[in-house]
């Protein structure tokens, strides 16, 4: 009897375990269970759920983050893997923790609130992203290394305020990675300049970390999409963000419509009286949105036919942010052509009918 039953399977996804939760195909709940989240808890999770009869799809929570060995492992295996987005918080404080709840991913695809293909991870885009969080966390240091650094220079003593005052990055950091402030450190003024000799000498290593990992990155992004890197106004860090937010497997996006709502590049309406217009939705992938952004900026600094796009637009008393509104969902569009469709054959930077 259990063999003919269709079962769908739901996973919340955690660190150290998964609870599965199975139902039939009229959404009655049938089991709940927790596995490890090692390669046995996955083979157990897997044999668990076919026990129970003929397994359609599993719902995964978090299959970018807990879940995403899971989702790996279920794909190896022929199994269909949904996307689940988390249920609200205040939907799961009300109920709390129980049986239905742990179902919920299952309901959702049973019910077809979920279709998400999840990302695969397993290709060249996932080396770039992995590349890439290292980049990041290395830029975010470095700012704060010379925002320490010119706080400092605020605070100091008059003798050092007044040499470093005014200098530009490069040459401040210079100066004080070669400065030797002393063994005095009980001074207050050799104190600060030790201090900022340090802070001088991280900043220089987080440039080099930077340097080695654009190294890395450019071959790799280069390699991943060459005509999406030659697009007027993306370069290598706005084409890999591109790329991470479309995965190893863009396919599983439905249209350049879905592409530009994941990128928050989607308009929606934002009329009111005699008032009509539109604004992009804020949900979406917001490091996307802003490499989106920074091509569309640096098209309508540096790009002839972007400019008179602009300056027409303006004629017609469009606003600046309805025109990088308009601009960013163009480019969405083009650059969804470069990720699903790619051509041997090189395209003009940009089309004039695409404005």
């Amino acid at each position: 009897m259990a063999d003919a039953i269709a079962v769908v399977g739901g996973v919340d996804t955690h660190t150290d375990f998964h609870q599965a939760a199975v139902i039939d195909s009229i959404g009655r709940h049938l089991a709940t269970e927790s596995f490890p989240t090692n390669p046995d808890g996955y083979r157990r999770l897997l044999a668990w759920l076919h026990s129970h009869g003929d397994l359609m799809a599993v719902g995964v929570e978090g299959t970018g983050a807990y879940g995403s060995e899971l989702a790996r492992f279920l794909r190896a295996n022929q199994g269909t893997v949904i996307d689940v987005d988390r249920p609200d918080r205040r939907v799961r404080r009300a109920n709390g923790k129980s049986d239905p709840v742990d179902s919920y991913a299952a309901t959702a695809v049973l019910s077809g609130r979920a279709g998400g293909t999840p990302k695969t991870r397993d290709g060249i885009v996932e080396a770039i992203r992995s590349l890439r969080v290292v980049r990041r966390s290395a830029v975010k240091s470095r700012t704060q290394t010379i925002n320490q650094i010119r706080n400092f220079i605020v605070t100091a003593p008059g003798e050092v305020r007044e040499k470093l005052r005014g200098l530009p990055t490069s040459e401040l950091i210079r100066q004080l990675a070669r400065s030797r402030p002393g063994t005095a450190t009980h001074d207050p003024a050799s104190a600060v300049r030790t201090a900022l000799r340090r802070l001088a000498r991280r900043y220089q290593y987080l440039s080099e970390e930077i340097a080695d990992a654009d190294a890395e990155l450019k071959p790799l992004v280069a390699s991943a999409a060459p005509e999406l890197v030659a697009l007027a106004g993306v370069g290598t860090e706005t084409a890999a963000q591109l790329l991470i937010t479309a995965g190893d497997n863009p396919d599983r996006l439905r249209s350049e419509a879905s592409f530009a709502h994941l990128c928050a590049a989607a308009p929606v309406p934002a009329s009111s009286g005699r008032t009509h217009r539109h604004r992009l939705n804020r949900g979406g992938d917001r490091q996307a949105d802003n490499a989106l952004h920074t091509t569309a900026l640096v098209r309508m600094r540096y790009d002839a036919r972007t400019r008179n796009y602009v300056a027409r637009r303006t004629t017609e008393g469009m606003s600046k942010k309805d025109i990088l509104r308009c601009l960013k969902r163009f480019i969405a569009r083009e650059v969804y052509k470069h990720l699903i469709q790619p051509s041997t054959n090189p395209r003009p930077l940009l089309q004039m009918s695409a404005y």
